[in-house]
């Protein structure tokens, strides 16, 4: 007999994304195009397994490919919200090049779309991992604007672009963001956080490496800081970038406990060769619950459901406090909110083969 899950997620990664950001935490797989009948095959597959399932068609870059479209009715047509909302993201790669794309994004109803900055123009290029990136974005937030669509300003913190910030808050000021979205009946929102510490940041330019301290933190504009401060409803902008790791290192190294990764209502992202990960991390080999096409879905779900896979073993089976003694840096002032921190630990336990 099948298990059942309360409600089950499933993002196919069908076009992939034209962009490679620095930050990403699920990693730069390389891109591909599936077609139609894929996202059908992969519903099907787990169709058995919920009464409230939901397809997507992309878990990297929304609306990436030219048919994005058909792929959000045929999301709609098999999951069993007849009405999926469209979400709080878009493809500014796609609006700058489609004049269609933005006024179907309002036609939706989509009143707020995420956009994000590093600084100004050099450091949001360098994160983003292409040129022209920030240009785009400027693009992009005029056109969501033009057609009633509220832009909202993510902004990561690392060492080296702490003092590029007062390029965002220059930008918010120059073109009356707060102004402009209070004129379409909508609040202006923006935020600076440190993300994670896992995917494309952990390989590519060691993000931890570059992540903020208290030093870093003191150097974000207050203007900016007010903004998260209301977005994340804290008191102070050092609630929002959580504790340091000398600090999470003393609490964890006393710490014994294990954790299960199973939920009823889990993500499963499916890569464009159909292996299928959690949502919890990058979908790295640790983390891979099977291959829908050569193991089938009783055994991917069974994998899920038995915390089979290494990284869900490790986590059940090892105490976070002795991921931490051997991984962790007793004086490092780098600022994590504790779930990353034990996500960050987790992954390097994995990848140092401590589990060997």
């Amino acid at each position: 007999m099948n298990p059942h899950f309360q409600k089950l997620t499933i993002c196919l990664d069908m076009a992939g994304c034209p962009n490679r950001c620095r930050h990403c935490w699920v990693g730069h797989a390389p891109n591909a195009q599936l077609i139609e009948e894929d996202l059908r095959f992969v519903a099907t597959a787990f169709r058995p397994f919920t009464d409230n399932l939901e397809v997507a068609s992309w878990y990297r870059e929304p609306d990436y490919p030219d048919n994005y479209r058909e792929l959000w009715q045929l999301e709609n047509e098999l999951s069993d919200r007849r009405t999926v909302p469209h979400w709080e993201l878009c493809s500014f790669w796609r609006a700058v090049r489609d004049e269609a794309y933005v006024p179907w994004l309002a036609a939706l109803g989509v009143k707020v779309c995420q956009l994000t900055l590093f600084g100004g123009r050099e450091k949001t290029d360098y994160y983003t991992g292409r040129k022209g990136a920030y240009d785009e974005i400027i693009k992009t937030i005029e056109l969501l604007l033009a057609n009633g669509i509220a832009p909202r300003i993510q902004t990561f913190l690392f060492k080296d672009n702490a003092e590029d910030l007062q390029s965002v808050v220059a930008l918010i000021e120059k073109i009356r963001l707060e102004q402009r979205c209070a004129a379409i009946g909508t609040s202006f929102t923006a935020f600076v956080h440190q993300g994670s510490c896992d995917g494309a940041n952990a390989k590519l330019n060691s993000l931890y490496d570059l992540r903020p301290t208290t030093a870093e933190v003191a150097k974000i504009p207050l203007l900016l800081a007010d903004y998260s401060l209301k977005h994340f409803g804290e008191k102070s902008i050092l609630e929002v970038f959580g504790q340091t790791e000398r600090e999470l290192f003393t609490e964890l190294s006393h710490d014994a406990s294990t954790k299960s990764s199973v939920s009823d209502s889990p993500i499963f992202y499916v890569d464009n060769c159909f292996n299928v990960y959690p949502n919890f991390s990058e979908p790295s080999p640790h983390w891979c619950l099977g291959n829908l096409k050569t193991d089938g879905t009783g055994k991917v779900t069974q994998t899920y459901l038995g915390n089979c896979s290494a990284a869900a073993h490790t986590r059940l089976t090892t105490s976070i406090s002795e991921m931490v003694c051997k991984f962790g840096s007793p004086d490092s002032l780098r600022l994590f909110d504790k779930s990353d921190y034990e996500a960050y630990i987790l992954s390097r336990y994995l990848e140092r083969g401590a589990t060997k």
